[in-house]
């Protein structure tokens, strides 16, 4: 077993969706705060090859991950000037995701840690978002208000300290990632949706009212599918074809009902659990809509607002390493690699 140092090195692999990514952290696990740098980070984006379907087919990221994951591997241990000999811990994006890329990773990640002996480190997706907010040393201000908002997941995490926290609420059907490639398909925009959401909404011009769900329910709890049906009918009682003013409006109506009911809900979260600051993670943390919104509702609160830069928001293995960084501070042991798995539903505890 290792022993708790200065200058611990992590190697960490992401592939849960149709990034393949791979990062070398290092940190002390010995400080009293948390003190870590990220030496290197290698991305390998399939945007250009979903984009010929408008989204991703499985069985083509996977592909693509086994072609890239060795090279990305490779690529980020000599961008850190580590050997493999020089690595301390590998951490794999383990789930949830999609099965057939958690697969590709999780078993490459296997054979490294046996052939090399480097003890394994499987760490959740969403525990990658939830501590990428601390790449900034000032959002360690609790308690925190945590958002994570992506394809797959809408939920708010509160943050007693680095080590205590717990999901206080997550949507019930679409998450707002999700919606947004989804209604992105309805006005027939080129993916990936959410940004071509974002950048359209910039030209919208009057905001067409559609219902902003459970916005006014006293949990946390979030439903986007019926946003996304609202977009679709209204759709259907226009001419055709629509224009792109239309469309413009449109996608700004949509953006401004994800944002206020994520907006409203979080300011409730805050008075009722007296937090001292809030963070936004996720793919959705890019939107520059949310991002002035929930900026701007913190200001008025005088709390902080912390965010990651936009390379941090979008899947990568840096905040795989962040995770599996405050893992290890708080108390995570590695695991046998003959024991690990990929998990799909691994649900954010």
């Amino acid at each position: 077993m290792k022993l708790l140092k200065e200058n611990t090195n992590i190697l960490a692999i992401e592939t849960s969706c149709d990034e393949t990514a791979a990062s070398v952290l290092r940190g002390s696990l010995k400080s009293v705060k948390p003190k870590f740098s990220i030496l290197s980070s290698v991305v390998h984006t399939q945007i250009n090859i979903h984009k010929k379907t408008g989204g991703v087919v499985p069985e083509v990221a996977a592909r693509a991950h086994m072609k890239y994951i060795l090279p990305a591997t490779e690529k980020a241990l000599a961008d850190s000037k580590c050997a493999l000999s020089n690595i301390d811990y590998i951490a794999v994006t383990s789930g949830p995701g999609l099965i057939v890329s958690l697969i590709v990773g999780t078993e490459f990640a296997k054979g490294l840690s046996l052939a090399a002996g480097i003890p394994l480190l499987p760490t959740n997706h969403m525990s990658g978002h939830l501590y990428s907010a601390f790449m900034s040393e000032s959002a360690s201000q609790f308690p925190m208000l945590s958002i994570i908002v992506s394809g797959g997941h809408t939920m708010f995490v509160l943050m007693k300290d680095y080590k205590n926290y717990r999901v206080i609420g997550s949507t019930v059907d679409d998450a707002a990632g999700e919606a947004f490639d989804k209604v992105a398909r309805l006005l027939e925009l080129p993916y990936p949706g959410g940004p071509a959401i974002s950048k359209l909404a910039r030209l919208g011009k009057t905001d067409i009212g559609f219902p902003r769900p459970m916005i006014h329910h006293q949990n946390f709890q979030f439903s986007f599918s019926g946003l996304k049906t609202a977009v679709l009918y209204y759709l259907d009682t226009l001419k055709k074809p629509i224009s792109h003013k239309q469309k413009a409006d449109i996608a700004m109506s949509f953006q401004n009902a994800v944002v206020d009911v994520l907006t409203a809900k979080a300011e409730r979260a805050i008075a009722q659990f007296e937090c001292k600051s809030v963070a936004l993670s996720g793919g959705v943390a890019a939107n520059a809509a949310l991002r002035n919104s929930l900026n701007a509702m913190c200001k008025q609160k005088n709390i902080l607002f912390a965010v990651p830069n936009i390379e941090l928001c979008t899947d990568n293995a840096q905040m795989i390493a962040i995770a599996a960084y405050f893992n290890l501070r708080n108390g995570q042991k590695p695991v046998p690699a003959g024991k690990v798995r990929a998990n799909p539903s691994w649900e954010l505890k």
